[in-house]
């Protein structure tokens, strides 16, 4: 079941500060906290609320009038198709390229790389649902090209959000195909070592460049393009990038 997870950062002592309203994909969850602090301190009088979920969810919300200024999508299609609608004012432009990554809270031999997917012990595999989470299709892209996917599919345990996904592989499944920007979040860090996860051999899946847009409700609004100007700058990729993403 699909929630929309509200998080909304306040500036203490601060009176007729205004307030933006941005969609961000999952796998973007943690690294928004640590952007809209670097924001606020050059535009500390902006307010950042900001609305979590699976990018086909967010853009399914926006094209039926929910009232947001921005969207972080995890892929290029859902800007551009909301760029194409006329419900975005800027065209898409890259803020991120993400990896996949597989997970398990057991420790596991990696050698095989996304092979070990086959292991008999692996009964149950997280997944994010490809028609709503571009993580979830580019990893449902990876397992065809490895010639996996028709193998392992009565495995797969799908998550709405490469949020949910994480969490089914923490507690649920046995291993995940998850975004590699996970792996950096506070409540990972116990897995970083090698015998809990690896990348998946970007070979397999085409790049995962994610897109953001300026909506309409938001075309006169100058600090949702403060906000959409420092994600595309030198501070907010170096933040990025250590949470796991690749920034041109």
């Amino acid at each position: 079941m699909y929630r929309v997870l509200w998080v909304t950062l306040f500036i203490l002592s601060v009176s007729n500060a205004g307030t933006i309203r941005i969609a961000v994909a999952a796998n973007v969850s943690y690294a928004i906290t640590p952007l809209i602090e670097a924001f606020n301190i050059v535009h500390p009088k902006t307010k950042v609320e900001v609305i979590l979920g699976s990018s086909g969810k967010l853009t399914a919300q926006i094209t039926h009038g929910a009232p947001y200024d921005l969207l972080l999508s995890a892929n290029m299609k859902y800007p551009e198709a909301l760029y194409a609608g006329k419900q975005a004012i800027s065209k898409p432009v890259i803020y991120a390229q993400g990896a996949l990554a597989l997970f398990s809270r057991k420790k596991r031999d990696y050698c095989a790389e996304i092979f070990v997917l086959k292991d008999t012990d692996i009964r149950k595999i997280a997944i994010a649902n490809p028609k709503t989470a571009p993580y979830g299709e580019a990893a449902k892209e990876a397992l065809i090209n490895a010639k996996l996917y028709e193998m392992l599919k009565p495995k797969f345990v799908y998550g709405e959000s490469i949020s949910q996904t994480v969490s089914y592989a923490k507690a649920a499944t046995d291993i995940g195909i998850i975004a590699k920007s996970s792996l950096f979040s506070p409540q990972m860090q116990h897995y970083k070592e090698a015998i809990h996860w690896a990348e998946v051999d970007e070979t397999l899946y085409t790049p995962i460049d994610q897109g953001m847009v300026i909506l309409h409700r938001a075309k006169e609004n100058v600090e949702v393009r403060a906000f959409y100007d420092f994600m595309l700058g030198a501070r907010a990729k170096e933040i990025l990038k250590t949470f796991g993403y690749k920034t041109r």
